[in-house]
């Protein structure tokens, strides 16, 4: 299992600078990466947009986007991550989090979190989105959701650069 130290080593060796877009953690993903010593190499910027306004205004999501898709949607996830590094052009990795931590809404199950990350490679942008699915209270899901966002960066940086 890697660890956010881990993690830190790992943006460092691969010259990865950092922005976050997120909604549903309101910023703690940012705020997890910046409680690594040194952070100040690796974490660019943070975007927090927890309202559909936000999201258009700073990230450049389309009304027709967010009509189409639920705000807790791997497409928005994605186009929020994507928007981002659009904004911050020194960075190398967007990772962005849209969720619901309480009732549902919008007809999706209490917990659901989507998750986008995207790397700039060589010109290019590469984009995954993941879903998950975690319990406990508010703050617990939010924390849950913050981690899990940042230690898949392994798993999808290594995703990236078999893509080509």
């Amino acid at each position: 299992m890697h660890s956010l130290v881990a993690l830190a080593g790992y943006l460092r060796r691969n010259g990865l600078l950092v922005v976050t877009a997120e909604s549903c953690t309101a910023g703690l993903i940012a705020a997890r990466l910046a409680d690594e010593p040194g952070c100040g190499s690796l974490l660019d910027s943070a975007f927090v947009v927890y309202s559909p306004g936000a999201k258009q205004r700073e990230l450049g999501l389309t009304r027709e986007l967010l009509a189409t898709h639920n705000l807790t949607s791997e497409p928005v996830a994605r186009a929020m991550a994507e928007g981002a590094l659009a904004r911050v052009p020194e960075a190398t990795l967007a990772i962005s989090n849209t969720g619901v931590a309480d009732d549902g809404g919008e007809g999706v199950e209490p917990g659901t979190q989507c998750f986008g990350w995207s790397f700039r490679r060589r010109g290019a942008v590469v984009s995954f989105t993941e879903t998950a699915r975690f319990g406990g209270d508010r703050a617990a899901l939010r924390a849950r959701a913050a981690e899990f966002a940042l230690l898949r960066v392994f798993r999808y940086h290594a995703l990236a650069w078999r893509a080509g």
